[in-house]
């Protein structure tokens, strides 16, 4: 089998990859291990910055976002039982974002690429890349109980963390930087209407907790715990219990309660790898970084990823130039650098430290009050939520 660009990975970064290739009249392969159904269902992020909602527009994915996705024009800040909103259009110049699950991002860039698209294989698991520093690159995979080789000549690992992609990346070109954090996310889907029309992020003594949804019917929450908590630890009655606490104002708001359809624990860390380049193996998305869910970076971040992809290879061929595929790299890790710092900025504004001292309580206070008086630092959140440029 051969294409010009293979694809590993069908997650929103590969399935729109594929989608702006297709459009600009480049042909591609996608190789996807899981299922279809695993794919359609697996929940991720659900925040889209201005970019990434734009950008699917112009692909021709924005048809149902548009219709049942959620348009948020801020969020609001809670610390000390009291509440601030940002307001994003206003210190943005009309910027907002959308709340739209990535199951159903990729729900509908699996329509459109199975409708007009090419190859998209479910159940392929690529093995290997080949040959990554040569002009004939090449993914081994197994499909429907047998080995295969895709020849390519680009290949675009979206295939996450624990794909193959970044391993051809020889260590001693390798560089990685990382940080863990000592606490997790404990996060439920709940059958019930959410409290607040914005998400809301919380800053207590006992924890952070964030309040986001998935439809005007279902609510998505999170409550900080210890790394390594197991789901079921933690009772129903407990969680809610434990969400009232750290959602408490002064005033009479109240967080509503319903039957809690879904417990997961996410851990938290910062993860890049440089280069994102070797040779025509290109790394996108989780593959070559990875953000605490704080400041709703991760898909994000891989759109604009694959979205450099595509017009440096456009480039390549209106032009003849490499230029932009050769700067790669280099342009994706502005972005990510930026996107790791806000993230890293939110996550330790928020949360508490379990040997979190006095001087730090006092410290994050002081920065939530730094935001919530300040323009100046109010926009800079603003701008850098709602998204940064795609170079």
């Amino acid at each position: 089998m051969r294409t010009t660009v293979g694809i590993i990975g069908a997650g929103p970064a590969g399935l729109l990859l594929a989608r702006l290739l297709t459009d600009a009249g480049i042909d591609s392969v996608v190789l996807e291990s899981r299922d279809r159904p695993y794919v359609e269902q697996r929940q991720r992020a659900g925040i889209l910055e201005q970019g990434t909602v734009d950008v699917l527009r112009a692909a021709g994915a924005g048809e149902r976002m548009d219709r049942e996705g959620l348009r948020h024009d801020g969020i609001e800040l809670r610390y000390d039982r009291t509440r601030h909103r940002v307001d994003f259009p206003a210190l943005t110049g009309g910027r907002s974002v959308m709340v739209y699950a990535q199951t159903e991002v990729c729900k509908d860039l699996i329509a459109l690429q199975l409708k007009d698209g090419g190859p998209l294989l479910f159940e392929a698991e690529a093995l290997t890349v080949e040959d990554a520093a040569t002009d004939r690159p090449r993914v081994r995979f197994r499909h429907e109980g047998r080995e295969d080789v895709l020849d390519c000549d680009y290949v675009v690992g979206c295939d996450g963390f624990w794909g193959v992609a970044r391993k051809a990346v020889p260590a001693d070109l390798s560089r990685t930087f990382e940080r863990t954090y000592p606490f997790a996310w404990l996060g439920i889907l709940a059958d019930v209407p959410p409290s607040h029309d914005e998400l809301v992020y919380a800053r207590h003594d006992r924890g952070f907790a964030l309040l986001s949804m998935r439809s005007p019917s279902v609510s998505r929450l999170y409550l900080q715990v210890p790394e390594g908590t197991a789901p079921e630890s933690w009772t129903d009655d407990e969680i809610w219990a434990e969400l009232e606490r750290r959602f408490e104002t002064d005033d009479d708001w109240r967080l509503a309660r319903g039957p809690i359809t879904q417990k997961s624990v996410t851990p938290m860390r910062s993860y890049v790898h440089e280069p994102m380049r070797h040779g025509r193996l290109f790394l996108a998305g989780d593959a070559a970084h990875i953000v605490p869910p704080t400041g709703a970076k991760g898909l994000n971040l891989a759109v604009g990823d694959v979205v450099t992809f595509a017009r440096a290879l456009i480039h390549r061929r209106e032009t003849g130039s490499a230029e932009l595929l050769d700067a790669y790299s280099a342009t994706c890790l502005r972005r990510v650098w930026q996107a790791e710092r806000f993230s890293y900025d939110m996550t330790t504004l928020l949360h508490r430290t379990p040997d979190a001292t006095p001087f730090e309580d006092r410290l994050q206070l002081a920065r939530l009050a730094r935001i919530t008086s300040s323009r100046a630092a109010e926009t800079e959140l603003a701008e850098a939520y709602t998204g940064f440029p795609v170079d």
